[in-house]
């Protein structure tokens, strides 16, 4: 009898787990009917993945890229209306479809009359709608359904189909009318125009680091966070962002310092409420006379650069104490040799850097106590215990950090591609380095899912020890987000000597150009080395230097392209097509307001990095494992039913 009583057991919790899915497919013809669509959704086009890389904090044009689909949306309308539109024309079109919003907002002023807005209302909706048929034929009914807006939904299905139908076109033009006498309809051109930048790009994957340097890194993830699809892959100004959230007072140091340096205050203060008054009070009190050698100032601002220096400073210094308190907590991760604070001569304006002596560009440090050089001094404490609660109060950042984190992972797949962010840390060998979470080593795929693990865990009750891992995941040696020896801060600023600025990459770095080495690192995270292609950010690709994005083993390639104007202002996209991949290089962006006025665009050089043939089918893909599922589901609920395991709900 007791195996009976086990099957029984099984039984039912097989029965149990379909109980969900029976609320949603109530009876046998619709499983079969949701069977059916699952099969011929296989047969479809793969839906096309766009990924960016490096953000850091440019918004406008990251908003510009979203828009225009990385460049894929141009040519398509192009070829769509060249013999329908004349040059302006087909111009002003491009840009309605790219900034809905700001252009409706111009014919709200410029189209006065009733009949006027309903004859451009027609002739646009018309036009619109000739490119969601286009887009639309890649995916299914539903999916299309579900990218309309709620309340417009089944009108817009309406204006769809009209082609299709045996009816007058009066029906939608009576639809176009009743909506421009209640002053709608240019609402729904506005509406539409989204819809087909979400027709465009199926899925949106940001590789990391999406603050710091740019202006805006808030406004980044604003807008990431109104896209229907998006991934995150984190990068490591991302767990600094992490850590400043969540309290880790050396982070906190860190975002300030960096946001100082790049006169970014707007950022702090207006987008995440976080004021800097605190740092400017012990600026007066402790640095008034500092000239701030070696902390000068990027860009412009409406402080006074002197006294933006200062605070520069003045964070720099509660860092480098702070990371020194961190590197004693944890000897494990053997970094002793970058506590360095110990290690300033003030009389002879000096400092010892892996047992060489360099002069210092200043020796004036009057928060530094040289008996005890890691402790804040009185003053440093108020102000940052101000700052620290003003970054804990600040529900904008919070909400952000836990979308980043609910939407993120180490590493993703994306069918041949492998993306993350920074590299696998390894030796000169290739053989995997080890790096400490939770106490214990862990290398290769398994330390990226002790990583993920962490991460997930901390937002709910983070522990010191948890804190201080992001702090070394923004900057430590064997960090898989970072990859460099050192991160050379405070050389960079106390010594002129610029040998001493020299941070050396892992060996990751140029063993992706190895054919051997890329298929290890493929083999490691399960994606087949044949057509494998690893797909990283963190290192920008030196363009103006003539460096490749794809390396020499043709099996890797970066896609940081110094997005930011700060790095560069080039940027990259690589998009995952059904019958190719290929990266979209971008050049610098004006602004929107000359988007808008006279047409701008950031037109992209395309290299085609791998073409498929046949083309990739959703069965061919992750979305194609997941429908597999489904439907072996759907099976065991069909059979449910029919042994009347679970009550079929029918309609009477």
């Amino acid at each position: 009898m007791k195996p009976k009583k086990h099957r029984a057991d099984f039984d039912n919790r097989r029965f149990a787990s379909l109980a969900p899915l029976a609320r949603e497919i109530p009876d046998i013809d619709s499983a079969i009917a949701e069977i059916a669509r699952l099969s011929a959704e296989l047969t479809l086009p793969k839906g096309t993945v766009h990924i960016i890389s490096d953000i850091h904090g440019e918004d406008r044009k990251l908003r510009h890229v979203i828009n225009n689909a990385s460049g894929t949306l141009r040519p398509l309308v192009e070829r769509l209306f060249k013999d329908k539109m004349g040059a302006e024309e087909l111009q002003q079109f491009l840009t309605l479809v790219f900034y809905p919003a700001e252009v409706v907002g111009m014919l709200e002023t410029k189209i006065r009359t009733a009949q006027a807005q309903k004859n451009f209302a027609i002739k646009t909706l018309r036009a619109l709608f000739e490119i969601v048929r286009v887009l639309g034929v890649r995916c299914t009914l539903q999916h299309g359904m579900r990218l309309f807006p709620a309340p417009y939904r089944e009108l817009l299905a309406e204006i769809l189909h009209e082609p299709s139908t045996d009816r007058d076109r009066e029906y939608v033009e009576a639809i176009v009318e009743e909506l421009s006498r209640r002053g709608r309809v240019l609402h729904l051109i506005h509406l539409t125009c989204r819809v087909i930048r979400n027709l465009a790009i199926n899925e949106l994957i940001i590789a990391g680091d999406c603050w710091d340097r740019g202006p805006r890194g808030d406004r980044v993830v604003d807008y990431l966070m109104q896209q229907p699809n998006v991934s995150f892959v984190w990068g490591n100004h991302d767990m600094a962002w992490l850590g400043a959230a969540l309290g880790h007072e050396a982070l906190i140091c860190q975002v300030l310092r960096i946001t100082l340096r790049y006169r970014r205050l707007l950022q702090l203060e207006e987008g995440y409420g976080v004021p800097i008054e605190p740092l400017e009070t012990l600026v007066r009190k402790v640095y008034t006379d500092d000239l701030a050698t070696g902390f000068e100032v990027k860009g412009s601002g409406m402080r006074d650069p002197l006294t933006v220096a200062r605070m520069q400073k003045a964070a720099a210094v509660m860092q480098f104490k702070l990371e020194g308190q961190v590197i004693d907590r944890h000897p494990e991760w053997q970094m002793e040799h970058r506590r360095l604070l110990h290690r300033i001569d003030r009389e002879a304006g000096t400092i010892e850097v892996d047992g060489f002596i360099y002069r210092l560009k200043s020796a004036h440090f009057p928060t530094i106590d040289p008996v005890h050089p890691y402790e804040l001094a009185p003053d440093e404490r108020i102000c940052l215990e101000r700052i620290r609660s003003s970054f804990l109060a600040s529900h904008k950042l919070w909400d952000q950090m836990r979308w980043m984190v609910s939407h993120g992972r180490m590493c993703l797949r994306r069918d041949e591609h492998l993306i993350f962010h920074g590299c696998v840390p390894v030796d000169e060998h290739g053989e995997f380095l080890p790096m400490y979470v939770g106490g214990r080593p862990h290398s290769g795929s398994a330390l990226f899912d002790a990583i993920e693990d962490a991460v997930y865990r901390m937002l709910e009750e983070p522990s010191r020890q948890d804190l201080d891992l992001l702090w070394y995941l923004w900057c430590g040696p064997q960090s898989p987000l970072f990859g460099k020896d050192r991160i050379a801060t405070l050389e960079r600023d106390l010594i002129e000597d610029k040998k001493t600025h020299h941070e050396t990459k892992n060996p990751y770095f140029h063993l992706i150009h190895e054919v051997w080495f890329c298929d290890k690192i493929l083999e490691e995270f399960g994606v087949d080395s044949t057509d494998g292609l690893i797909v990283n950010g963190h290192v920008p690709v030196q363009v103006e230097k003539g460096e490749s994005p794809l390396k020499r083993s043709g099996k890797a390639i970066t896609i940081d392209g110094a997005f930011s104007e700060a790095y560069g202002d080039h940027g990259f996209t690589m998009v995952l097509e059904a019958h190719r991949t290929f990266l979209a290089k971008h050049h610098h962006f004006e602004s929107i307001e000359s988007a808008i006025h006279q047409g701008a665009d950031i037109i992209p050089t395309i290299t085609v990095v791998r073409e498929w043939e046949p083309s990739k089918r959703v069965a061919d893909g992750q979305r194609g494992r997941l429908i597999r599922s489904l439907i072996a589901q759907l099976e065991q609920l069909i059979q449910a039913y029919k042994g009347n395991h679970l009550p079929q709900q029918l309609a009477l």
